[in-house]
């Protein structure tokens, strides 16, 4: 029973680990993405709920990642990478 509470509370410890890890390699992937379509412009594929441009996404979720706040920043950038995706097929 202690082992069980150990590793559940190792877990929760590392969580905000992984949720950091995930954003450089997100924002990474998205940058990516913009090299390799130069004619793509970031600044009018919008995500019409958040009504911001995947750069502004890109941009936002970098910011939120340096504040530590890698949950929302790991959100933000799922929803730029999900219209770039949809955008270049």
């Amino acid at each position: 029973m202690k082992l069980q509470v150990w590793l559940l509370a190792a877990g929760l410890a590392l969580a905000p680990v992984v949720w950091a890890g995930n954003c450089p390699n997100l924002m990474s992937q998205i940058d990516e993405i913009l090299a390799s379509k130069p004619d793509l412009d970031e600044e009018t594929i919008v995500d019409e709920d958040l009504n911001k441009s995947v750069k502004q996404m890109r941009d936002e979720g970098e910011k939120l990642h340096k504040e530590g706040k890698h949950a929302e920043s790991v959100e933000i950038l799922e929803r730029a990478l999900k219209l770039l995706n949809e955008e270049t097929g």
